[in-house]
């Protein structure tokens, strides 16, 4: 077993073992559905200049309250997504203006767009009210993606960039498809959560997510040493319950 899979383990059962160790016992399930908007780009070595890359991530989610520690609620919170990320490159001159494509006399842009189904398990601390009001909640853990589909939008044929007045030259990714189709990583998030008994738990939730795997080979022979992604997400949640614990 290496670092990296002794780092996620560690994250995600680390603070719920240690926690239910004393604490009162919970068994409370809800399931739902989430949607939200996910700002990506990918950490290319060499560096490829981007900006952010905008789509929609959503699906189902299921949390588990396992436990209260005096006023921490600690639970397990898990999705199943259907989400579209990638790059968007931020094609400029050395002035820092945008780069005319001299056969079609447009700007030059470049978009590419990944679909995958990824599925984050997060261990999940709350404070706030229990069954009715407000809660606050720190969620951190290990977040897998299963390739599906890649797209490419771009004005400009292969053979007729600008590289003459492209401040970034680097145009290997622009022909690459994605080469490694498994994607991992780490997945953090802060939010607020709101009870309504018989109605059921609305989430909101900022989120960010840190690739620890590469869209291709970072062996000696291949062009990128790196390139992983890095996502910010802006989340909404519906769950209702499904089973609670007599109080």
């Amino acid at each position: 077993m290496n670092a990296k899979q002794l780092l996620l383990q560690f994250l995600l059962f680390f603070p719920l073992q240690s926690m239910a160790q004393i604490g009162l016992h919970r068994s409370d399930l809800s399931i739902g559905l989430n949607g939200g908007y996910v700002l990506s780009s990918v950490g290319f070595n060499p560096k490829v200049d981007q900006s952010q890359h905008g789509g929609f991530t959503g699906g189902l989610s299921v949390k588990y309250v396992c436990e209260k520690y005096f006023n921490t609620f600690c639970s397990l919170y898990a999705e199943v997504n259907y989400a579209s990320i990638g790059w968007k490159q931020d094609i400029k001159d050395l002035d820092g203006r945008a780069v005319i494509n001299t056969h079609t006399g447009e700007a030059e842009s470049y978009l590419r767009t990944i679909n995958y189904v990824q599925v984050p398990i997060f261990a999940h601390l709350a404070w706030g009210k229990e069954d009715r009001g407000a809660q606050f909640f720190f969620q951190l853990g290990p977040q897998m993606g299963l390739y599906l589909s890649e797209q490419t939008q771009t004005n400009y044929e292969a053979t007729q960039r600008n590289l003459a007045d492209r401040a970034n030259k680097v145009v290997e990714q622009e022909s690459m498809p994605v080469e490694r189709k498994f994607d991992y990583g780490i997945a953090a998030g802060l939010g607020a959560e709101y009870r309504l008994p018989s109605v059921g738990h609305f989430l909101l939730e900022a989120r960010y997510y840190y690739g620890l795997g590469s869209i291709y080979g970072e062996s000696k022979r291949d062009f990128f040493g790196r390139s992983n992604f890095g996502n910010i997400l802006l989340k909404i949640a519906y769950l209702f319950d499904v089973a609670k614990t007599r109080r």
